[in-house]
């Protein structure tokens, strides 16, 4: 292996562990988030609550989509992960709340 592919590969190594690390952190956020949001769930079947609030959740994808301009992140892939997020975490409340 020449010098430059050695030290290619040691970068390479680098930013792997570093995405590693990421999607570790991404997993525990996300784990956090589903707890806080089993507990919206549960408050709100036993309170007869609705399960979904459209215009909460219009606000939080404005807000995400600010966000990842904000991060020079595609506020459309932006949008596609928090919609996923919310449509199961209504799917879970709508389970709580049979």
């Amino acid at each position: 292996m020449t010098e430059a592919a050695t030290r290619a590969a040691g970068i390479l190594k680098e930013h792997r562990e570093s995405i590693d690390r990421l999607d570790a952190i991404l997993v525990y956020t996300l784990a956090e988030r589903f707890k806080h949001t089993q507990a919206v769930g549960q408050l709100k079947a036993e309170h007869d609550l609705p399960p979904s609030d459209p215009s909460r959740e219009a606000r939080q994808i404005e807000r995400l989509e600010r966000l990842s301009r904000e991060a020079d992140l595609d506020p459309a892939f932006a949008k596609k992960f928090l919609n996923f997020i919310i449509s199961e975490v209504i799917r879970h409340h709508e389970k709580l709340q049979k």
